[in-house]
């Protein structure tokens, strides 16, 4: 069996902040746990690491281009340093997926940090947005370096959550000064409610909640519009109900659809828009290949389509 390494993703664009946060986890004692630790560079940046300075003892730093990374070139090189460990410090530039098409079997991503400098994110989120969103979709831990007392932290956060709701936020600020965000997000409906009313300009942020926090919604009743898939493979009283959702822009509308049982008489086709009542189940069902929320239908009916079709978190 392919041994499993743990492979911890620094991203960033450049001057973010990723090599003096790496330059100081390896100075940090704690962070010495006896394996041998690889040290990716897949950027050249402008501040350069001082090795002599790390308490980790054992590592290895190698320093590749983008173009120069393969599954075979990163497999060999782990192989031959006998990596128990991988620290990846990614080019802000390059999708993220172009390094996960390059990851070795048994590398497996245990944690993702994102670095951006606050002086210039709120441009860089507005003229590359596919870009930003890249780097935010799978962060566990999102840093605003050179944060001001001037900034709205809001704004910040808004764009964030706009992306996921998983990772903690940090704002440091210039001298060293930093603040975990602390922002509340209610959700845009009552999920305590007797029926769950999912408003048409909430389905999005429903279904990232939904899928990210399955259990919270674990035999909770819901109500909400949305557009039907049929298919021939699903079983008779099967289908699946969703809307489109955007998350970042036109290039990624993808239809974001659940599982949905019903004992309807309504001949139900492709593309036909619903109101549905449904009490949510978390089991297992082919279609999400996995555990996933069943919708169990207490009430289905035809339905005029939503002023919007498109859902979005804006």
């Amino acid at each position: 069996m392919v041994k499993e390494i743990p492979v911890y993703l620094f991203l960033g664009f450049l001057d973010a902040g990723k090599t003096k946060f790496i330059q100081e986890t390896f100075e940090d004692e704690r962070f010495d746990s006896g394996e041998k630790t690889l040290l990716l560079v897949l950027e050249e940046g402008e501040e350069e690491y001082d090795p002599s300075r790390f308490r980790v003892k054992d590592f290895k730093i190698e320093t590749l281009s983008v173009q120069e990374a393969s599954v075979e070139r990163l497999t060999q090189i782990a192989h031959a340093y006998g990596a128990e460990r991988v620290v990846v410090e990614c080019n802000g530039m390059t999708p993220l997926n172009d390094f996960f098409d390059v990851m070795p079997d048994g590398w497996m991503i245990a944690q993702v940090m994102t670095f951006f400098d606050s002086t210039t994110f709120l441009t860089y989120n507005q003229n590359i947005r596919q870009l930003t969103f890249d780097k935010m979709q799978y962060a566990d831990l999102i840093v605003f370096n050179r944060f001001k007392d001037e900034y709205g932290k809001e704004q910040f956060h808004k764009i964030v959550r706009g992306v996921s709701r998983r990772p903690d936020i940090v704002y440091e600020y210039m001298g060293g000064r930093a603040e975990y965000d602390e922002i509340v997000d209610p959700l845009p409906y009552d999920l305590n409610a007797e029926i769950v009313t999912i408003e048409d300009r909430d389905y999005a942020f429903f279904y990232r909640d939904l899928m990210e926090n399955m259990q919270n919604y674990d035999g909770k009743t819901v109500r909400f519009k949305g557009l039907v898939a049929v298919d021939k493979k699903l079983k008779q009283g099967t289908v699946v109900v969703g809307r489109h959702i955007m998350t970042c822009c036109e290039a990624d509308i993808a239809y974001s659809g659940l599982v949905v049982k019903h004992a309807s008489a309504l001949p139900l086709r492709t593309r036909d828009w619903v109101t549905l009542t449904a009490r949510i189940s978390v089991e297992y069902d082919k279609i999400y290949d996995g555990e996933g929320p069943v919708l169990k239908a207490s009430a289905l009916d035809y339905a005029e389509p939503p002023e919007q079709e498109l859902a979005t978190f804006y």
